[in-house]
């Protein structure tokens, strides 16, 4: 029996011979899915109270990161909130938007890609 040896060895040809091929693999990378921007935007109707309510119960933050939030869209019109995966941008969004329906305020929050 002979000893078989691996593909590229097997081929005794010369390098420079045009017979001769190079084996090559490819590697598939994972890309990571984008990132997407919660914001929260400024109006005139929605009370500072229920801004900082709706920031500690959907994004989990402490009263005073919160309170932050809210004066920075209250002075500036808009601010990021928080940065997620599509889905749990669009979540955290359809849940602030049927909230403040729920409680009658125009409090708007849209998501984009960051």
């Amino acid at each position: 029996m002979q000893d078989r040896m691996p593909f590229a060895m097997a081929d005794h040809r010369e390098p420079d011979d045009p017979g001769v091929g190079t084996i090559t693999r490819t590697r598939a990378r994972t890309m990571r899915p984008p990132l997407y921007k919660v914001l929260l935007l400024n109006d005139d109707f929605t009370p500072m109270e229920f801004v900082v309510h709706v920031l500690e119960r959907f994004f989990g933050l402490g009263h005073a990161q919160a309170f932050e939030i809210m004066l920075t869209v209250h002075q500036k019109g808009i601010a990021v909130v928080g940065v997620f995966s599509h889905e749990i941008a669009e979540t955290k969004v359809m849940q602030v938007m049927d909230f403040s329906r729920r409680h009658e305020h125009p409090l708007q929050c849209t998501m984009e890609k960051e």
